[in-house]
């Protein structure tokens, strides 16, 4: 699976319209694995949303990084009323130092 990763993403406004623009501009994605899954409700994703630069206590610095296989390791964080899904790689930090937009049909692998 592949998907799209911005750095230092302000808001999910921001990260929906570099989404769009990478795919126009034919960016392939990078290729990702969940490492492990946070689920919100509609209201807590939408205040998640609003600032992706704020510290989060579920977010470990160890999340994040590359597997042996050389997969981006993300946690998935899904609105259980939306189904709408984030990725996260917090790189060292405890906010979502790269965060990317999980695809409803995968990007092909090459």
């Amino acid at each position: 699976m592949r998907a799209l990763f911005g750095r230092k993403i302000e808001n999910i406004v921001e990260l929906r319209e570099a989404t769009e623009c990478s795919r126009k501009s034919g960016i392939k994605g990078t290729v990702y694995t969940v490492d492990r899954e946070v689920e919100m409700a509609d209201e807590a994703f939408r205040e998640f949303g609003k600032d992706f630069l704020k510290d989060q206590p579920w977010i470990l610095k160890t999340d994040g990084g590359y597997n042996e296989k050389g997969e981006y390791r993300c946690i998935r964080v899904r609105n259980v009323d939306t189904g709408e899904r984030l990725l996260i790689s917090s790189e060292g930090f405890d906010y979502p130092r790269y965060i990317g937009i999980e695809p409803d049909d995968e990007m092909e692998e090459d």
